[in-house]
């Protein structure tokens, strides 16, 4: 098993705690990981834009000129799409850009992306992340005592200060460990996250 230091929020090491291999000491797939990150990207897609067709817009029914001694090129409709205020070539419609992934493909590439994450030693541990007040100053510090420019803050349980006290910030995030996603753990780099929400990760996914 993988050990791993943990930290208090002074940046100060309090101790170790050894890391499941089953979940983040697995063989990394960077394909289920992609596949993760296009599903989770096309999930969100309103995919409500909308063009209309030849046959949609007004207009065009006549035949602008004879189709023969006009010097001109031959022309059906005034809505072609080579004419100006005329239909879009394949336009596009309102549709449903979710796909589907198997559950043990999303359980792979949660597990392959946190262990990425530990071989780059970008997987920090801390014994407990709280604060008495939401100060966005506090998270700022506690990032740069344990000199993280960048994290995605995994908690073990919704708090609302440390949530607040992180939203401002453009470089972290913060996520519950039952709500962590390939997309989040990849794009933030760093993994900050509590002892207990490793805990729970590894209840979950063993």
């Amino acid at each position: 098993m993988a050990t791993v230091k943990v930290y208090n929020m002074e940046g100060a090491e309090v101790g170790s705690i050894e890391l499941n291999d089953d979940i983040f000491g697995v063989d990394v797939n960077t394909h289920v990981m992609h596949m993760a990150v296009v599903s989770q990207l096309a999930n969100k897609r309103q995919g409500t834009q909308s063009a209309k067709t030849r046959a949609e817009v007004r207009g065009g029914g006549r035949k602008p000129w004879r189709q023969k001694g006009t010097g001109h090129a031959r022309q059906g409709s005034t809505r072609a799409p080579q004419w100006k205020g005329g239909g879009v070539v394949f336009a596009p419609k309102p549709r449903d850009y979710s796909f589907k992934m198997n559950r043990k493909e999303k359980a792979l590439a949660i597990k392959s992306a946190l262990t990425s994450r530990v071989v780059e030693n970008k997987l920090v541990v801390v014994d407990s992340l709280a604060f008495d007040a939401a100060k966005t100053k506090k998270m700022t510090a506690v990032l740069a005592n344990l000199k993280l420019d960048k994290a995605l803050i995994v908690l073990d349980k919704k708090d609302e200060n440390v949530i607040l006290s992180a939203r401002n910030l453009p470089n972290a995030t913060t996520v519950t460990s039952n709500a962590i996603n390939v997309y989040d753990i990849l794009k933030y780099g760093n993994v900050l996250i509590t002892k207990d929400a490793v805990a729970q990760i590894e209840e979950v996914y063993a």
